[in-house]
């Protein structure tokens, strides 16, 4: 039964009968209530982030900033939640894919998250500025080319445009033939939406990825990341990518969908740059909401709370951003102090990739669609009743149809059967294969696919950009 609020305006689940619950369509409705309540509290406060998984929440920019770069004292290695490892959370609490370990630098520390990041901040920095501009005004149009001709000018631009964006910029980084970009956009964007295979799907995909660049280098991230010093295995590359990919496409879209919303709402003033729009929505809209679990390697004492050792505290990036104490100064700080791309050694190692593309996504929509706008106001768009993220579920909008013809509509690439898979490693994901035999498959399998398929989202962006 939905609990609601009582007479004190405490949401439901509140200490007085029981944690303030960070999920579900009250919380999704109006979260800053949910945090404000919080701050009452104390700079953290318990809260269940999903069903009987309790976690300490951080709502104070000061005490978030402290646990950030805190790495002696407050650790990421997921290995250590005391909850877990005596059997008290659910086996199949949706906590788990976003707070169980994994083998990446996101969930290490030490030498070994020095080991992976430097890995992955070198293969970043390898970049090309010019080219990511120029593919993402290309995945852009490619995708305004397919609902902007429609007769009646309307479409909805969380589904048609800022989930895909990331997708096809993200699948041609890597350097995936289209064939392999089909099933890692298809095997991704299951994970996000639940869909039971997809990690394996996935996971299959990016190790036959991996073993075509043994024998095909090229100038892209997943061979920057194989002939790293670092000497990371196949399976360490493989994670790395994940993680890339995971940490861009669901923050990447709720941060297009939200600056192009802000900007196309009514109260936005006339004049102001795109840029302006991203930076209100990394302060008041953190597209990571609540996340980055650390573990305090012993108790320590938060303004009279005391956090046990292996305990799981949170941070909420989207309550620190709004933290009543900044209203004062926030003038004066950095547009870049906000957390919405973490602080400290995890900080996030893409955040000017990421804010130049999302930049670019919105100003190409604008330039394409000039008399775009909002079909609802910003005020009366639904956000999805999830803790992790800040992201609006639709954003309706109208505009005059484009003159040239709509693109032919992308068919999701069909995943194989189950029987032809390979065993999963025990993170989720298909371990890979030796190189010989998955380039093999690779090749085998790509031409069953062009046979039998028409191509997926990716393998139709490439055959438009050639000009197929």
């Amino acid at each position: 039964m939905q609990q609601h609020s009582d007479r004190t305006g405490a949401p439901a689940g509140c200490p007085a009968h029981g944690n303030i619950q960070l999920y579900g369509p009250e919380f999704g409705s109006d979260p800053e209530r949910h945090y404000a309540h919080l701050r009452s509290l104390g700079p953290s406060a318990p809260v269940d982030i999903a069903p009987d998984v309790q976690v300490e929440l951080v709502t104070s920019y000061d005490a978030s900033l402290h646990i950030l770069q805190n790495p002696a004292l407050f650790v990421r290695d997921s290995r250590r939640w005391n909850a877990l490892n005596e059997g008290r959370v659910p086996a199949d609490s949706p906590a788990l894919p976003m707070m169980g370990y994994r083998p990446n630098a996101l969930f290490s520390d030490g030498a070994a998250h020095a080991r992976l990041r430097q890995a992955v901040t070198d293969s970043l920095a390898t970049l090309d500025e010019a080219r990511l501009v120029r593919l993402t005004q290309q995945s852009a149009e490619y995708l305004i080319s397919r609902f902007g001709a429609e007769p009646l000018g309307q479409a909805e631009l969380i589904s048609a445009y800022a989930q895909p964006l990331p997708l096809l910029v993200f699948s041609d980084l890597f350097g995936c033939p289209p064939e392999i970009g089909d099933r890692v956009i298809v095997g991704i964007s299951g994970i996000f939406e639940g869909t039971p295979g997809a990690d394996e799907i996935l996971g299959r995909a990016l190790a036959e990825l991996i073993a075509l660049k043994r024998h095909q280098p090229g100038e892209d991230l997943t061979t920057r990341l194989m002939v790293h010093s670092a000497r990371l295995s196949d399976e360490e590359v493989l994670h790395q990518l994940v993680t890339l990919l995971s940490g861009g496409t669901a923050p990447l879209t709720a941060a297009i969908g939200t600056s192009s919303a802000l900007y196309l709402s009514d109260d936005w003033p006339a004049g102001l740059p795109v840029e302006e729009a991203l930076v209100k929505t990394l302060w008041n809209y953190a597209p990571i909401a609540n996340y980055a679990a650390h573990y305090p390697t012993q108790d320590v004492e938060l303004n009279g709370r005391t956090l046990r050792a292996n305990d799981p505290v949170v941070i909420s990036f989207a309550a620190a951003n709004t933290d009543p104490k900044l209203t004062a100064h926030r003038e004066q700080l950095s547009a870049k102090a906000h957390l919405a791309f973490g602080a400290g050694p995890h900080s996030c190692p893409a955040k000017d990739p990421a804010f130049m593309l999302v930049a670019t996504a919105v100003e190409s929509l604008l330039n394409r669609l000039p008399d775009v706008e909002l079909r609802v106001p910003f005020k009366d768009l639904a956000w999805a009743p999830t803790p992790w993220s800040r992201s609006l579920v639709t954003i309706p909008v109208r505009f005059t149809p484009r003159t040239v013809p709509s693109a032919p509509a992308a068919q999701p690439a069909a995943p194989r059967s189950a029987q032809s898979a390979p065993a999963a490693s025990p993170q989720g994901y298909a371990a890979p294969r030796s190189a010989q035999h998955a380039a093999q498959h690779t090749a085998q399998h790509t031409a069953q696919h062009a046979a039998q398929h028409k191509g997926g989202l990716f393998s139709r962006f490439r055959a438009w950009v050639r000009g197929e």
